[in-house]
């Protein structure tokens, strides 16, 4: 990963939308902080479309899609996105399964939970699962003392033998039926909501992230960029970021979004 300054001016300038992860990118130690808060809202007050990629629940992205500075949200892993239209007052919600799917995904997740929570000593369904449609999220360090890494492995092999594709998050073990993630969401939001072809235009995008959920979308964009917590995963992503930020978390985007609109 090179520094954030190494970005050249150039490619920068041609950048048309900032993607970003939420907990641990945008946040600070659970907080969304005023400063960060802000530099949303300065991103998408210089025209950029600016888009939360998030595993955070459907509740929330409600929330989101309506009250935030952002032009539309992708959840709970690439489950769905969100989108408030502010002239109509309607939203947009695409899911990747139908309601029935759904429901009867859920009945299945609950006979998982109970295994992990009985197998996994001091893990918890995480404090939000109450507003997810589709996943189960197990809390290992947010609302529980940290778990080791050990006990954080036993989560996902729990998970994966039981059928489900799971994830590594800076605070939750996210696991769902079916071969779906963030990327495959967001490329289905910028077809069906702003018609564009993100295979086409991808060096025109920045996805800011910070944990191993987020390696398909550091894969994906030429200007990936993690901030500087991302640097306690090393050895665990199977894809990097080009660019790192020196600051950590809220600061670390604080410190990306002047470096983009510095240059335009």
């Amino acid at each position: 990963m090179k520094p954030l300054a190494e970005f050249p001016p150039a490619a920068r300038a041609r950048i048309r939308s900032v993607l970003c992860d939420i907990d641990d990118t945008l946040t600070t130690d659970g907080r969304l902080t005023a400063k960060a808060y802000a530099a949303l809202d300065a991103l998408q007050s210089a025209g950029l479309l600016v888009v939360p990629i998030t595993g955070r629940p459907a509740g929330w992205c409600d929330h989101i899609a309506r009250m935030w500075p952002v032009a539309a949200v992708v959840g709970e892993n690439g489950a769905f996105y969100f989108r408030y239209d502010h002239v109509k007052h309607v939203m947009q919600r695409r899911y990747v399964h139908d309601e029935a799917t759904l429901a009867a995904n859920r009945e299945r997740l609950g006979a998982i939970r109970n295994r992990i929570l009985a197998d996994v000593a001091g893990c918890a369904v995480a404090s939000d699962q109450p507003y997810r449609a589709t996943d189960l999220a197990i809390d290992f360090c947010e609302d529980v003392p940290r778990l080791s890494a050990a006990a954080v492995a036993r989560i996902v092999g729990l998970m994966q033998a039981a059928g489900l594709t799971a994830k590594v998050s800076s605070i939750h073990v996210n696991g769902w039926f079916g071969e779906y993630d963030k990327l495959a969401m967001t490329r289905t939001l910028m077809r069906d909501c702003f018609e564009l072809d993100l295979d086409a235009r991808k060096d025109e995008f920045v996805f800011v992230g910070d944990s191993p959920n987020d390696a398909p979308m550091f894969g994906y964009f030429p200007h990936a960029v993690g901030v500087a917590n991302i640097q306690a995963f090393a050895g665990q992503l199977t894809a990097q970021p080009a660019y790192v930020t020196q600051h950590r978390s809220g600061a670390g985007f604080c410190e990306f979004a002047d470096f983009l609109l510095a240059v335009r």
